[in-house]
């Protein structure tokens, strides 16, 4: 597939995962056309993802006032065929920042579902321990994730469960029943920390929806701290109309 030319650079930082099995009937109204559920071992995932934006670049320019900032997603993973080979994506049900800047240009420019909340992050990183906080508040009430990690870094093994988690080469939007669109995301394999401890606590029925909260109000079937890098993020264009 022809990349297309840069739309955004960046540093991810310090993403936490938490990786829940799902039934794939509840995703099937956020499958954009032309893709559909990727499995992991028989599986569906959906993934909650913290982490750190920094050196946020839109073309080149910064926008303003938004250099430095947490995000939390809910995505899932899907797959389509292009030139007789399959291809892996990622598809965000909900992405959420402290900015509406940058809620309005991912939402107007990609079709995203962004949503802007007062957000808040904590690092803190010792000799053998580092502890890892994103939170958001909704309804008065502070959401969060937080994990106590190694600080001695491993690489991803190769076919490994977190390999299927963190190396998708798209993102897929679903614009309407009829249409989808994709952009490239470019980044080298990342270092993970073994985890020593996770916590959090997610309004999931305010946020997703009460049809999510059996399979996400319930401990993770795995979780893994992941250094991050530089990302480049192609401009999107039609993968399906």
């Amino acid at each position: 597939m022809t990349q297309s030319a840069t739309f955004l650079r960046a540093n991810w930082k310090k993403l936490i995962f938490a990786n829940y099995k799902i039934d794939p009937k509840i995703l099937q109204p956020y499958v954009p056309k032309g893709t559909e559920v990727d499995l992991w071992q028989d599986t569906a995932y959906v993934s909650y993802v913290g982490f750190l934006f920094q050196q946020a670049k839109v073309k080149g320019i910064q926008l303003p006032g938004c250099h430095t900032f947490p995000e939390f997603n809910l995505r899932f993973y899907v797959r389509f065929k292009t030139e007789g080979q399959w291809q892996r994506g990622v598809v965000f049900i909900k992405e959420i920042v402290p900015y509406h800047l940058v809620t309005w240009v991912a939402n107007t420019l990609y079709g995203e579902h962004y949503q802007t909340l007062p957000m808040d992050y904590y690092w803190n990183e010792e000799e053998k321990e580092q502890t890892i906080e994103y939170r958001f508040r909704l309804r008065n009430d502070w959401n969060y994730i937080r994990v106590k990690a190694s600080m001695d870094g491993m690489e991803i093994k190769p076919n490994s469960e977190a390999e299927y988690i963190t190396q998708h080469s798209y993102g897929i939007t679903r614009r309407s029943a009829s249409r989808s669109d994709i952009y490239q995301v470019e980044h080298p394999r990342w270092m993970v920390y073994p985890m020593h401890q996770l916590q959090f606590g997610v309004n999931v029925a305010a946020l997703y929806g009460p049809t999510f909260s059996p399979f996400l109000e319930c401990k993770p079937v795995s979780t893994f701290l992941a250094e991050g890098s530089a990302v480049t993020v192609s401009s999107g264009k039609r993968l399906i109309q």
